[in-house]
């Protein structure tokens, strides 16, 4: 079988590369160099299930089972360490466009119908913004612009798996794919609000896992 996680932006949302393009931009997005189309990092998306799956362990704590939700994390996400011993089952891809999308826009690249600067402009758009003084002044100096990948954008990560899946992985990550609500710079201030979907060979078994899970912990509180 094949997994993976359906990202669809509810807001614009800056997924940055680190840094900006002088003289326009200050906060770049994450995009293909050769198509111009933006896409989340894996390791970005990782890191994302990993908070959340910290946020649901700790309102766990005297949850009976506990330990046991311990150990699950543990095997899909690994520890904290960074050597192989370390590393969890779950190995996550970047979070991209279909594949016919991205042929699409190759063919038309060779073609010279667009330019990778087009691809870009089309699916982002350019925010500003600045700190505000306390009598409601602009900051001298603090005018900020990044370019932001347009809410209704769906991007798709593929999930694989170092070791066998059972049932308790894909309930766990399926809930922390659920409490995954918002991502990138700018989502402590209403931006880069998400809604995420746990896929299985094409359909969405977020809702089957998630109700297995919330099962479980009930039956032993």
């Amino acid at each position: 079988m094949s997994y993976e996680i359906q990202i669809t932006l509810q807001s614009d949302a800056t997924f940055g590369r680190g840094d900006g393009v002088a003289g326009l931009v200050d906060e770049e997005v994450e995009h293909d160099p050769f198509t111009g189309l933006p896409y989340l990092r894996g390791r970005a998306l990782k890191g994302l299930l990993v908070e959340e799956c910290a946020n649901l362990l700790f309102a766990l704590q005297t949850h009976s089972q506990y330990a046991e939700l311990v150990k699950t994390a543990q095997e899909l996400f690994g520890g904290g360490g960074s050597g192989e011993a370390d590393a969890g089952m779950l190995r996550v891809g970047n979070a991209a466009f279909p594949q016919k999308l991205v042929e699409t826009v190759q063919y038309a690249l060779a073609q010279k119908a667009l330019t990778t600067n087009d691809v870009l402009e089309s699916l982002t758009t350019i925010r500003r913004q600045t700190a505000i003084e306390v009598d409601g002044a602009p900051e001298e100096g603090s005018l900020r612009s990044m370019r932001a990948l347009l809410r209704g954008t769906t991007l798709t990560a593929p999930l694989t798996f170092a070791g066998k899946v059972e049932d308790k992985h894909l309930q766990l990550l399926s809930a922390c794919v659920l409490a995954m609500r918002r991502g990138g710079i700018g989502r402590n201030r209403g931006r880069g609000r998400i809604q995420a979907r746990l896929r299985q060979s094409g359909a969405d078994v977020t809702k089957d896992f998630w109700k297995a899970f919330r099962e479980s912990l009930e039956s032993k509180p």
